[in-house]
């Protein structure tokens, strides 16, 4: 019907939650009844339902989109495949080759579930309820709610933190040496490295004031995943970042 080339492929994405938000409001005009302003019970259960099946498939796409167009890597478009999980679908999706391990999904699985389960009161949920008290469409809604997320004091802290550590890994010639890593953040600290802000990413949270138990959930799975990709040296300068950062 157009959907995945109009609103998509078209106009390629610099930031792929604005991508994400673009196109789900461009889905309110391929609504699948024709009503998307039907606001019943039933109606907004269904495009709930629906935004939340496509959702995967639209972002894998706008990664593609960004990679392709943006980045100058080759355009790879796959069908998803209805026999596969969530978390199998959005890897064989963004991945040249298509291929992924059990553990890989299975962690990308359990990172999914934490995050959906974190609802309440952050500021996308938050933003849903003081939308949604307005009696607007679903498509509206979420689509604030992801421009929401996009913030980087909300979901968007996660491209701060990985930007940090690459800068790191780079500046820190021996992944091993405490003494290189504890200097290393300090100069962060002293607005002498990373974005010259002071602030270390990653650490603290404005509700989990003493640890993140999805924080706590991960690691295993990461510990895990390290191993399997031979990662066990980065995995160790993550866990002394956590470890003397706060200091």
């Amino acid at each position: 019907d157009g959907f995945k080339n109009n609103a998509i492929m078209k106009h390629p994405p610099k930031d792929l939650m604005s991508a994400l938000a673009r196109a789900i409001l461009f889905a309110y005009a391929f609504d699948p009844d024709g009503d998307p302003d039907d606001n019943s019970i039933e109606k907004c259960l269904e495009h709930s339902i629906d935004l939340i099946g496509s959702i995967p498939t639209i972002a894998a796409y706008a990664y593609q989109a960004k990679a392709h167009y943006i980045d100058g890597a080759p355009l790879l478009i796959r069908n998803p495949d209805p026999d596969k999980s969530t978390a199998e679908n959005i890897l064989m999706l963004v991945r040249e080759d298509g291929r992924y391990t059990r553990l890989e999904a299975e962690t990308l699985d359990l990172a999914l579930i934490l995050h959906a389960e974190h609802g309440g009161g952050n500021n996308s949920s938050f933003t849903t309820h003081v939308v949604t008290s307005s009696f607007t469409d679903v498509y509206s809604s979420i689509a604030a709610s992801i421009l929401s997320l996009k913030g980087s004091r909300h979901g968007g802290a996660n491209l701060r933190v990985t930007k940090q550590m690459r800068e790191m890994e780079e500046n820190v010639k021996d992944w091993k040496d405490e003494k290189a890593v504890k200097a290393y953040l300090g100069k962060i600290a002293d607005r002498k490295a990373g974005d010259r802000s002071g602030l270390i990413y990653g650490l603290g949270h404005a509700v989990y004031t003493v640890s993140d138990p999805r924080a706590q959930i991960l690691k295993g799975m990461a510990a895990k995943l390290a191993r399997e990709k031979d990662r066990t040296d980065e995995m160790r300068l993550y866990e002394m970042v956590e470890e003397f950062g706060p200091a």
